[in-house]
């Protein structure tokens, strides 16, 4: 039986601090998680926009990760026992994560419609993932037109921030399924229910965003799930992988005091 992998989106929640970064990375681990995610762009390539005015720009450059802080976050995953991973938002992105050694990368929502980046990856790295939030069906069905490897992962997603739990519509996650690829859910839920629903829904891949404290800055830290979060669903999903163990049709060994000794036993004769 494949295992379910848990992501834990750092993303840019460290603000820039490798300190920080290590200590969510530990965390992730510790709790369960077996990918730990970041972002990886270029506030120089960031095209003029209401960030420009509203304090984001500035954050997105304190946050922005080098060639050679994505070499130090790796090799303190690899130290640790958890995979690396990253979002890339440009062809610089993955060229770079390239360079970094990265077998793995993600696409964004915000480039699902980019299908020479989502080729570029697929060419690249062993797996990509794709979230699928903010896009349209025939984008997704794109996707399966123009990429011949299947090595994609598509992740069910809804793109709010926070997202709100009577908007994650897990029956699109089902219809991803239909699409041939491996099934994925990336969730911006403040709690670990939508997760939990989607391993049940047979997303192989879960995706929450992480934290160590909700009262960091960044609007990603405050709807984040925290390290007693990521092991309750950790919990869950090791629990959910033992009841899918495939026991047969017939009764098993745990039953047979019960099959043997039980059955008639309020029938005697008077």
């Amino acid at each position: 039986m494949n295992k379910i992998n848990l992501i834990a989106e750092i993303g840019w929640n460290h603000m820039g601090n490798m300190s920080l970064a290590k200590k969510m990375i530990f965390e992730a681990k510790k709790n369960g998680a077996n990918i730990c995610k970041f972002q990886t762009w270029s506030e120089k390539n960031l095209r003029s926009g209401p960030w420009d005015s509203d304090g984001r720009r500035e954050i997105y450059k304190k946050a922005e990760l080098s060639l050679e802080k994505h070499l130090y976050l790796k090799k303190y995953c690899k130290k640790i026992g958890i995979k690396f991973l990253s979002s890339a938002f440009s062809f610089r992105g993955l060229e770079l994560l390239k360079k970094a050694g990265a077998k793995e990368v993600k696409i964004p929502s915000h480039e699902i419609y980019n299908i020479q980046l989502i080729k570029m990856a697929s060419k690249n790295f062993k797996k990509v993932y794709v979230s699928t939030g903010a896009s349209k069906w025939k984008e997704i069905l794109n996707i399966k037109k123009n990429i011949i490897k299947k090595n994609i992962v598509l992740m069910h997603c809804v793109s709010a921030y926070p997202c709100e739990i009577d908007k994650i519509n897990l029956p699109r996650l089902n219809k991803l399924k239909k699409l041939l690829f491996e099934i994925g859910y990336s969730g911006h839920y403040s709690g670990i229910d939508d997760a939990i629903a989607a391993i049940c829904n047979g997303a192989m891949f879960v995706e929450k965003h992480f934290t160590i404290d909700n009262k960091l800055p960044g609007r990603d830290n405050k709807f984040a799930i925290l390290p007693k979060d990521l092991k309750m669903l950790s919990n869950f999903r090791n629990n959910y992988e033992k009841m899918l163990i495939d026991r047969g049709v017939d009764l098993q060994k745990c039953e047979t005091d019960i099959y043997k000794n039980y059955r008639g036993r309020w029938n005697k004769s008077i």
